[in-house]
């Protein structure tokens, strides 16, 4: 492989791993609160397809990009509503949404496939480090969503981490009775958690219909929802192992595409190129790969998700 193919694949690493970990940060928050959110899949094509069409309505990509992440915070508050307020099962929820999303997502834009926006995000070179050999383009001149993931990853750690809302937020995933019993409300801190899940979701939606393959087609979210589920797990609820993990499974979903152009030989046999169909199970076989590892790292162990995830709670009368 040549330095610019190779140099090509780590700014797409960087790139997918930038897509996957949006969806996945607001993943990462809901269920440190408690709430398992399967929805991730239907809210992205919700914020693609509503991201499109708002830029395609005002030609400005980052009013496009703060409309999905509204769109995805308020199908989160469906799933908040039902799931929470209503303390229907989250999982059962989740899948409902999926579906629901992606269907509805596929109605919307029914009139917009194949049409093209006519703004969208472009590469931002940063001043004196574009145009260093390698390390220049690849981390230092890509879109700005992607400097914006890095300053969303740091204000979650620092939020989970060092302040009292976030305090509050972990809480509540591992004690919800606890929680309401120093005064905090589990109903808004959990509700709150899924509806910025879901702006995140949105967002990241947006990115891959304004960015990363600019336009809307029916199914064009292809599993990444699943991907950044699984990548919570992956990074142990935690956001800076989240970040690592995306980026592993930025290279994947980067090198797949890639990987139609080689060839290789068996028992003998030129095969001039790889199925796609094969690689396009790359990602997923590396998500049950990683799901099977974790599982077989913690089975003496306590798990570190949260010992209140997918629990509704129901405050007693007294």
């Amino acid at each position: 492989m040549s330095e610019a193919a190779l140099i090509g694949l780590f700014v797409a690493t960087v790139q997918f791993a930038t897509l996957v970990f949006l969806a996945a940060l607001g993943e990462l928050i809901a269920e440190r609160a408690g709430v398992l959110n399967l929805g991730v899949e239907g809210m992205m094509a919700m914020g693609a397809v509503s991201g499109f069409m708002v830029g395609l309505e005002t030609g400005s990509p980052w009013a496009a990009f703060w409309a999905a992440a509204g769109v995805g915070a308020l199908v989160g508050g469906l799933h908040a509503l039902v799931s929470v307020v209503l303390g229907a099962d989250q999982v059962v929820s989740g899948l409902a949404l999926t579906i629901g999303g992606l269907g509805l997502a596929a109605y919307v834009g029914r009139n917009v496939v194949g049409e093209r926006p006519e703004t969208v995000f472009t590469d931002m070179g940063i001043a004196g480090l574009a145009d260093i050999r390698w390390i220049g383009d690849i981390f230092f001149n890509q879109p700005p969503v992607v400097y914006l993931a890095v300053v969303c990853g740091l204000v979650v750690w620092f939020l989970l981490a060092r302040t009292r809302l976030g305090l509050a937020l972990r809480a509540v995933g591992e004690s919800a009775p606890t929680t309401d019993a120093a005064g905090h409300s589990v109903m808004a801190l959990r509700a709150g958690a899924v509806m910025v899940g879901g702006a995140f979701a949105g967002a990241a939606g947006a990115f891959l219909s304004l960015y990363m393959a600019p336009g809307w087609t029916e199914g064009m979210v292809a599993g990444r929802g699943w991907i950044a589920v699984a990548l919570v797990i992956f990074g142990a609820w935690r956001p800076e192992r989240l970040a690592l993990g995306a980026l592993l499974f930025g290279f994947t979903l980067a090198l797949q595409p890639r990987l139609q152009t080689f060839d290789i030989e068996v028992l003998g046999v030129q095969v001039n190129r790889i199925s796609p169909a094969l690689l396009g199970m790359l990602p997923f076989l590396l998500t049950v790969v990683v799901l099977v590892i974790i599982s077989w790292r913690f089975r003496h162990r306590p798990s570190p998700a949260p010992a209140a995830l997918g629990l509704p709670y129901r405050r007693e009368e007294r």
